[in-house]
């Protein structure tokens, strides 16, 4: 009795440090205003959880001060926010409602509780429209006070680092859901630091062992890296001194996922990220308004004692990214011959970056940046809006279509008139038309760039100035989808084409009444499967869309099909149906007699071993292989799917199924074989192909499924499909093949 009584007060005196610790974060803040609602929020809140603990044990009102230390202290916000993050569970989980929270803590209070409550237990449940359907919430909530959105980004940020009282399946679940969605969020919205912190965090969880190695390594150069730093930083610290300019010079040290994503992207060892190091310039300006002519002169001053590099200087200072980011960036060439990027940015620049605009557009009234903050805020706001007034009838549709206007680059274009809009990188003539007007797509037949006529397939580059050409008679095509790139222009191209396949769909189905109605048929589903069947349609919708379009017209095979008397004997599709079906089950381990799968334990880690592998189909688009980091996916006939977590079929699964993955590692102890495949290029000289079947064939005994090998101005390009046991024996054979003279390069594919 004693030690629970010790404990309690242990944990109490806990929760009162925590809250402490919020309340003077607060007070030292730029709001630094009455604390007395934050109090009261707080013991209500604490009375509200009582006796409830988190996973990790700890008393959950730890994770509503946290999520309010957050939201506070790393985003900027104010008294309203704070209460609302210390309250944002307390509907949820308890039997206090919204009028409850109105009535003791105000409407606003209230309001973003609500928001944040439509919005709770993650963006995804178990089904595909509710998972849309509940992302659809969350980003209308936005438009309404977008400090839900920033307290929910807080609130998964505080998950994120707590992450390891969960499941693994879970922790994987809720790493893909973040890495898909919160750390684009983050982005768009300026937070800078929370999301590369939500980007580490998630890979931590999904390949620790790559995390590790990375850190580890990062660690081991911190001494080289802070010598680089000061001899680089050392005569451009002189130089500003004698200008009298107050600064601060920072280190910025590449993240581990952004090195890790370098690695894969690139194909490229750690050795060679050379850009792991940069540098960061924050001054004072006086006056404020010179802040862009101050970045400008101190480019001059580090650029008169390193050469920039020709090609890599962005200017974000004019014409800021569409989440509010401004900065100088140039790239100087070192004493020690390596290529260091520096960034200038004023203080309140690099508040901005680090905080976003969305946390202060609020608090900065009258002030010209905070204007064009809040407009551009305002037109992605509208962007979504439009996107969310006609959104994709598939879940995985509509978060793809989100997710292009989360994580664009942008580009500046130029209208006519000599407006200048925001366009994402890579965008076509097409997109830009709907950009401006849903009509001006829809008839785009192609437009003038600087003056020239181009295709609506044309790719637009920053500076471009546009004009759109239409006409009346031009009608939306299934080949648009290929030449539009932005989530709007999708969206609203699918929305066209998904309607006119419904007209031809009922004109279809007239049709097809018809039809039976002349045979004196009943159009039972058979019949109809025997007539898709005949004209190769997947479906009956399919079929009564062709109908509609005359790209078939029923005939006398028809009403043979239709006729057949076979009396029960199986037709070629009824069997070959029968086949499939067999197949399947036999690839997933069932058995012939449709005796079912046994169930699997979703707490704990499947072990991929030669038994549970009959049950299991490897993923087409990664191929994973023993070795590989991976996760499972279990589908409703008890299959299971495996996937690298890092790939992308499984980054929207996790998203939309989280409830379907299972933890999974490797358990093969070199019994079976797999299927690999890499890539070669070096010096095509006589007798290499020999040389590599050799190494292959006879030192290493590998059994070569497939070879495709070209040259091109005396270099190959060779492609190899193995059969390998695990990353193990892959690493081994790429390595002896390297050994070979005239190859340049092998990776795996």
């Amino acid at each position: 009795m004693e030690e629970q009584t010790s404990r309690q007060q242990e944990e109490e005196k806990l929760v009162q440090q925590a809250y402490e610790h919020l309340e003077q974060t607060y007070l030292h803040s730029r709001h630094h205003g009455n604390v007395e609602p934050i109090r009261k929020a707080f013991n209500f809140a604490k009375q509200a959880h009582k006796g409830v603990r988190r996973l990790s044990g700890e008393p959950y009102i730890m994770h509503p001060i946290a999520v309010a230390q957050i939201a506070c202290e790393e985003i900027g916000l104010g008294s309203t926010s704070i209460c609302a993050a210390l309250l944002h569970d307390v509907v949820e989980d308890t039997d206090y409602t919204t009028e409850d929270i109105s009535n003791i803590f105000g409407e606003k209070v209230a309001q973003i509780v609500d928001g944040l409550t439509k919005i709770s237990g993650g963006i995804f449940g178990d089904k595909a429209s509710a998972q849309a359907e509940s992302f659809k919430k969350l980003l209308l909530t936005m438009s309404d006070d977008i400090r839900v959105i920033l307290i929910k980004i807080s609130d998964r940020l505080h998950n994120m680092r707590t992450l390891g009282s969960q499941l693994p399946g879970k922790q994987y679940k809720i790493a893909g859901e973040t890495l898909y969605i919160y750390a684009p969020l983050a982005n768009r919205l300026g937070l800078n630091k929370v999301k590369e912190e939500l980007e580490d965090l998630s890979f931590r969880y999904e390949h620790p062992e790559e995390y590790a190695s990375i850190t580890q390594r990062l660690s081991g150069m911190r001494e080289n890296l802070n010598a680089a730093f000061d001899e680089f930083t050392a005569p451009i610290r002189e130089r500003l001194d004698q200008q009298h300019i107050q600064y601060e010079i920072k280190a910025r040290i590449k993240s581990p996922y952004s090195i890790w994503c370098k690695m894969q992207n690139k194909h490229v060892a750690f050795e060679e990220i050379y850009d792991i190091l940069a540098v960061r310039i924050i001054f004072d300006p006086k006056p404020e308004e010179d802040e862009i002519s101050d970045c400008f002169h101190i480019y001059a001053i580090a650029s008169n004692i390193y050469k920039p590099h020709p090609e890599r200087f962005r200017d974000w200072l004019s014409h800021p990214k569409a989440n509010g980011y401004q900065a100088l960036h140039t790239t100087l060439m070192s004493k020690s011959g390596r290529w260091i990027e520096v960034q200038i940015r004023s203080r309140r620049m690099d508040e901005m970056a680090e905080q976003g605009f969305a946390a202060h557009w609020k608090y900065k009234e009258g002030s010209k940046t905070a204007k064009d903050s809040e407009n551009e805020l305002d037109k992605w706001l509208h962007t979504i809006k439009e996107i969310l007034d006609d959104p994709q009838p598939d879940a995985i549709d509509f978060l793809d279509a989100i997710k292009l206007n989360l994580y664009a680059s942008e580009i500046f274009v130029v209208t006519p008139k000599g407006e200048f809009k925001t366009m994402p990188a890579g965008c076509t003539a097409l997109d830009f038309a709907f950009s401006i007007h849903t009509f001006l797509g829809t008839h785009c037949i192609g437009a003038k760039v600087n003056h020239r006529l181009v295709p609506i397939s044309h790719r637009l580059q920053s500076g471009d100035q546009v004009e759109i050409l239409t006409s009346k008679t031009q009608k939306v095509t299934a080949d648009w989808m290929e030449f539009a790139t932005t989530a709007k222009a999708k969206s609203k191209i699918q929305a066209i084409l998904r309607r006119e396949r419904r007209e031809l769909q009922k004109k279809g189905e007239e049709i097809l009444a018809d039809f039976f109605a002349k045979t004196e048929r009943e159009p039972n589903s058979l019949i109809v499967d025997r007539i898709c069947q005949l004209h190769a349609m997947p479906s009956r919708e399919d079929l009564c869309a062709a109908l509609g379009a005359s790209h078939i017209v029923l005939g006398d095979e028809d009403l043979a099909v239709i006729s057949d008397k076979s009396g029960g004997r199986r037709t070629q599709w009824s069997r070959y149906l029968s086949f499939f079906k067999r197949g399947r089950n036999k690839q997933a381990g069932q058995q012939e007699t449709g005796e079912a799968l046994p169930p699997i334990d979703r707490k704990k880690t499947l072990l991929l071993s030669e038994e549970t592998m009959k049950r299991c189909i490897i993923c087409d688009e990664c191929h994973p292989i023993p070795g590989d980091d991976v996760l499972g996916i279990l589908d409703d006939d008890g299959r299971i799917t495996i996937h690298k977590r890092q790939c992308a079929i499984a980054d929207k699964l996790k998203t939309t199924g989280g409830n379907r993955i299972l933890a999974a590692e490797w358990d093969t102890h070199k019994q079976l074989y797999f299927p690999a495949t890499i890539h070669l290029n070096g010096i095509d000289r006589l007798g290499v192909l020999h040389s590599i079947t050799g190494v292959l064939s006879q030192q290493l005994n590998i059994n070569i499924r497939q070879l495709h090998i070209e040259t091109n101005d005396g270099i190959f390009y060779a492609e190899i499909q193995l059969e390998v046991h695990d990353v193990e024996d892959l690493t081994g054979i790429c390595q002896d093949l390297k050994r070979i003279a005239e190859i340049e390069d092998v990776k795996r594919f």
